[in-house]
C-alpha cells in the first residue's frame, strides 16, 4: 500500500524527502494510465500531480482515502476543486515557488520579441548578414500590459520597471487598496489593448477568461504589438494569433501553454513560417531552480495534511 501516490515527474530531493516518512509511488507517466493511477489511488491518503493528471469526480472516488492534492505549480484547472472541497480532500498549490522563474521567461520573451536579431543565427551563419532586417525596438520607453496582476504579474512589473517601461494592469479581483498597485497603473481591459505595446496573460483559466484573447480582441491590440502568453491554454485564441502575426498586425508573440498540450504534430503544422512567434513546452515556470522550490513546498504541504489528519 502506497501513502502518497506521485503520477507526474518532482525533484529528487522532494522525492527522497517524502520516502523517508511515508510509502510512495513514484510513476511520472502515470498521469497516461487511467486504469493503473486508479488503482494506485485505491488505498493512497496523497496525490501529487503537476498539470497533466485529470483529478476528477470519478477519479476521485477511486481514492476513497485521499487527504490531500499536492499540485506541483499553481494552476488548478486540471484539479476539480469542488470535488475536493464535498470530499474533504485539500488542495494545496505550490504558490509562489515558481513566480521568479515566470516573470523572467515574460522578460526574456519580450526582449527577444523586440530585437528579430535573435531570430538571425542562420543566416549569420550562411553569410546572409541580415542587418536591416533584424532592426528592432528598446524596452525603455514602451508601455507593457498585464492581464491579471497577481504576484507573477507583480513580479513581471517590477523587473519591467528596470528597464524604463510603462505598466498598466487589469485586474478585476485585485482591490484598488492592495498596495500592490504601487506597481502598475490599473487600466481596464480595453485600455490593456488599446495602449499597449506588450501584452502578458497572467490570470488563471475560468470560464470567464476562456477566449479572452480571441479574434475581436486581437485585432484591438495596438498594430505591431507583441503578445504573451506564459498563463494557461485556452485563454488565447491560436489561430487568432497565427493570422495577425502573418498578416503583420501582431509583431511578435510567444506562446508557452495550449488549448491542447502536447500540441500533436498535425496540429504543430498550423505555426509552420509563422514571422517572429516563440512557441515552448509549458516551461515557463519550470527551471532547476524553481522545480527544487516547488519539489520542496509540495512534499511540506502534503506532508502536513497527511501528519494532521494521523
Amino acid at each position: 500500500m502506497s501513502d502518497i501516490v506521485i503520477s507526474e515527474f518532482i525533484d529528487a530531493d522532494a522525492l527522497a524527502s517524502l520516502e523517508k516518512d511515508f510509502a510512495v509511488n513514484f510513476a511520472p507517466q502515470l498521469w497516461q494510465d487511467s486504469n493503473g493511477l486508479c488503482e494506485a489511488l485505491s488505498q493512497a491518503r496523497a496525490l501529487i500531480v503537476r498539470n497533466r493528471t485529470q483529478v476528477t469526480a470519478d477519479l476521485l472516488d477511486r481514492g476513497p482515502n485521499l487527504k490531500v492534492i499536492g499540485r506541483l505549480g499553481v494552476g488548478l484547472d486540471n484539479i476539480d476543486v469542488a470535488a475536493c472541497r464535498s470530499r474533504n480532500i485539500e488542495v494545496r498549490p505550490a504558490t509562489g515557488a515558481n513566480t521568479v522563474s515566470v516573470a523572467e521567461y515574460t522578460i526574456a520573451a519580450m526582449l527577444m520579441l523586440l530585437r528579430p536579431a535573435f531570430f538571425g543565427s542562420l543566416d549569420v551563419i550562411a553569410g546572409r548578414w541580415p542587418r536591416e532586417a533584424s532592426i528592432g525596438n528598446e524596452a525603455a520607453g514602451r508601455t507593457l500590459g498585464l492581464i491579471g496582476f497577481g504576484a507573477i504579474a507583480q513580479a513581471v512589473a517590477e523587473r519591467a520597471a528596470v528597464f524604463a517601461m510603462t505598466v498598466l494592469a487589469y485586474d478585476p479581483h485585485l482591490p484598488q487598496s492592495d498596495e500592490a498597485w504601487h506597481k502598475a497603473q490599473s487600466v481596464e481591459f480595453s485600455q490593456i489593448l488599446e495602449r499597449s505595446d506588450i501584452v502578458s496573460i497572467h490570470t488563471p483559466l475560468t470560464p470567464e477568461t476562456r477566449g479572452l484573447m480571441d479574434v475581436g480582441a486581437i485585432s484591438k491590440m495596438r498594430s505591431g504589438a507583441i503578445l504573451i502568453n506564459s498563463a494557461r491554454g485556452g485563454i488565447v485564441d491560436e489561430d487568432a494569433v497565427i493570422s495577425a502575426l502573418k498578416s503583420g498586425h501582431l509583431s511578435g508573440g510567444a506562446l508557452d501553454v495550449f488549448d491542447a498540450e502536447p500540441i500533436s504534430a498535425q496540429s504543430g503544422t498550423r505555426f509552420a513560417d509563422v514571422p517572429n512567434l516563440i512557441l515552448t513546452p509549458h516551461i515557463s515556470g519550470v527551471t532547476k531552480q524553481s522545480n527544487r522550490r516547488v519539489g520542496a513546498q509540495t512534499a511540506a504541504n502534503v506532508r502536513q495534511v497527511l501528519l494532521e489528519s494521523l
